[in-house]
């Protein structure tokens, strides 16, 4: 069921909202590229099953590839799982888990295959090294039938990727039903089952349209709702204000979700700050890929290739003096530079494309500059809005590159999540799968019935959208293995449904019994708005949890501070108010950033080492140990005793170098 867009204004909320209670088999959370590939693959293999998908936006236009991609970044093709484990495990400097990465790499060639069969267009290249893009790729034939990919490294493709979403989102409603999905509607607590303390049972959330609470019943759930977004302060102000590079509804709900019902998380320290254009945020990807642009800092100096980088990296071994230096010591690269006063860091797109237009007629040359526009239009219209406002000519002007805020994700440079279950094969660990009554559910958390994808698989980063699409689908099939497994299990939730609506529709009323008692409606003594605390998570985190304000250096004592700040934080939110719809939806994100930022520096003050130069440092401990902490960082939050554990993980090493 798909609500309209709202009309004009917020929806005013009301105390007592309309309650929906469904029961289903199989429960789908979240709407991106994870959901989408979950939702099409799910009835094939439970076609019986009583299915329902819930998501907080529209399909079409829900998740990180909502504004579109320029590039599919995860391709097998020509290599093979055993070497896309080892870029993996290069680039997230040697702790991943290898059996995740080894059985996503298997798998994820087929969704591509079909995005392209449902009429993504992908780049082709012809016998004599043209690039042909748009209809002309089509018509060279398909991926499947052996047509080459126009790479713009080992493992990225390019595509016309401004309908990549509504594309997929197309094909997983018409496989799923559309009686079968929920849009618009947010849920944000997962239920445990009242006769099994560890099995899940359902959740609970609301429509974001309408004065509603859903409480659904399940016997087995998948969440997938993205990263966390807005978690550390942006650097965009005034006009730019909340502008970020991954989608800013990523509020933390998968982590916040499945770890408030026992679920474990593992690698939360690790954190992504891109580097992208400077307060466009627009992508770097394809300008170092696929133009074969270099950065140069403030003097002019390909500083990558110098001496000093050199020197630098050598610490990082051996890592820093692979073939391919790992995201986060290119970052440590630039903030070098830029600390000794050698900034900024520029792009130096002139170049780039004078060389390129070298071997290319007039026409051509023309096209490649609409190239250069279209890497920003397809995904990221923003950067391309910024271009025109500063006159700014890529062929004629070099554009700033800066790391960006922090970011929590699972799919992309980082692996922060869920320490999940791998596949049932005898090359696997024991200690890394799992499952139910000697039955083993790969994708499982550590919480019985509980699946993940995408973003909220940890240990297991550079999916990205073909990655976390091709992982959705192997979950529903994990799913459908669940349901037929546990076919006499009946899901039963301890609260009652007025609990459930008391708990969801608590800021509404507080709001609602405390909004006449000042004339200024957002200054109440006895609520706070959203916003307001949303302001107070960034600036904590901005100024001790390591973010741009130092570089993205914390010490212990700054650990400690921001803790306790967290602390007030956590207490004060029982005191959230919200008068519309829309700011009941900013209340409960707001709940669940804390909750994630929280684990985050957990993670951080419980790992003493500095693993991630370039992402985060650690004053008090800036090198990295591999004597005392190569090893997984994990976490759980006891539901029962409101108690937080962090421990170590050991790390096995499957395939080798």
């Amino acid at each position: 069921m798909a609500l309209p867009n709202k009309p004009l204004g917020e929806t005013k909320a009301v105390k007592d909202p309309a309650v929906e209670e469904r029961e289903v088999d199989i429960l789908i959370v979240g709407g991106g590229m994870a959901a989408c590939g979950a939702a099409f693959e799910v009835k094939k293999w439970a076609p019986d099953a009583k299915i329902l998908l819930c998501d907080k936006a529209a399909m079409e236009r829900s998740g990180a590839v909502a504004q579109g991609l320029s590039a599919i970044n995860t391709y097998i093709g020509k290599n093979t799982p055993d070497d896309y484990v080892r870029m993996v495990r290069n680039d997230l400097m040697g702790l991943v888990r290898e059996d995740l990465i080894f059985d996503l790499g298997c798998h994820v060639d087929d969704s591509v295959h079909l995005f392209e069969e449902w009429g993504l267009p992908v780049w082709k290249k012809t016998a004599e090294g043209k690039n042909l893009d748009g209809k002309k790729g089509l018509a060279a034939g398909s991926l499947k039938s052996g047509a080459e990919p126009v790479r713009t490294g080992k493992w990225q493709i390019m595509i016309n990727g401004e309908s990549y979403k509504r594309i997929v989102a197309e094909a997983a409603k018409l496989a799923l039903g559309t009686d079968n999905i929920i849009e618009r509607c947010f849920i944000v607590e997962l239920l445990l089952d009242a006769n099994k303390p560890n099995q899940v049972a359902g959740a609970v959330g609301f429509s974001v349209r309408e004065n509603k609470v859903y409480i659904i019943k399940c016997k087995t759930m998948m969440v997938a709702c993205g990263g966390a977004v807005n978690i550390y302060m942006p650097r965009s102000v005034g006009e730019g204000k909340g502008r970020a590079w991954y989608p800013v509804w990523n509020a933390g709900s998968t982590y916040t979700m499945c770890m408030k019902v026992g679920a474990e998380l593992s690698m939360m320290e690790n954190r992504f700050t891109p580097a992208r254009f400077k307060d466009g945020y627009g992508p770097v990807g394809a300008w170092f890929l696929l133009f074969k642009a270099k950065t140069l800092n403030g003097l002019g100096e390909d500083f990558a290739g110098g001496d000093a980088a050199k020197a630098e990296l050598q610490k990082y071994a051996p890592y820093g003096t692979a073939a391919v230096t790992p995201t986060c010591l290119r970052n440590h690269l630039m903030l070098f530079e830029m600390k000794a006063g050698r900034g900024p860091i520029m792009m130096d797109t002139v170049t780039a494309l004078a060389n390129l237009g070298k071997t290319m007629d007039k026409k051509e040359l023309k096209h490649l500059e609409s190239e250069a526009w279209e890497d920003f239009l397809d995904m990221t219209c923003g950067q391309a809005n910024l271009w025109c406002a500063q006159d700014c000519e890529p062929e004629k002007k070099n554009s700033e590159v800066m790391p960006t805020e922090p970011y929590l994700l699972g799919s992309h440079s980082g692996c922060c999540g869920m320490w999940t279950s791998g596949p049932n094969y005898d090359w696997v660990p024991a200690s890394y799968k799992w499952g139910d009554a000697g039955k083993v559910y790969n994708r499982m958390t550590t919480v019985v019935g509980l699946f993940t994808a995408g973003d909220g698989v940890g240990c297991s980063g550079h999916k990205f959208s073909s990655g976390s699409h091709a992982e959705g689908r192997m979950v529903a099939k994990e799913m459908a293995k669940f349901i037929r497994d546990h076919a006499d299990f009946k899901p039963a939730i301890k609260q009652s449904a007025k609990e459930l609506v008391d708990l969801i529709y608590k800021p509404v009323r507080t709001f609602l019994d405390n909004c006449n008692y000042t004339t200024a409606v957002d200054i109440n003594p006895n609520y706070i708005k959203p916003s307001g605390m949303a302001l107070r998570l960034m600036k904590a985190t901005h100024e001790y949890g390591a973010g741009t304000a130092t570089y993205y250096q914390t010490s212990s004592k700054s650990l400690e501070i921001v803790m306790d700040l967290l602390a007030t934080m956590r207490e004060d939110c029982e005191k959230l108010g919200a008068g519309d719809l829309h700011e009941l939806m900013r209340a409960w994100e707001i709940n669940h950033r804390i909750w994630t930022v929280e684990a985050h520096l957990r993670h951080i003050q419980f790992r003493k080492e500095t693993r991630y130069p370039g992402f985060y440092y650690q004053a008090d401990y800036p090198g990295q140990d591999d004597a005392n902490w190569f090893c997984f960082v994990n976490s759980k939050y006891d539901p029962a005793k409101k108690e937080w554990s962090v421990f170590k993980k050991d790390y096995i090493k499957i395939i080798p170098d």
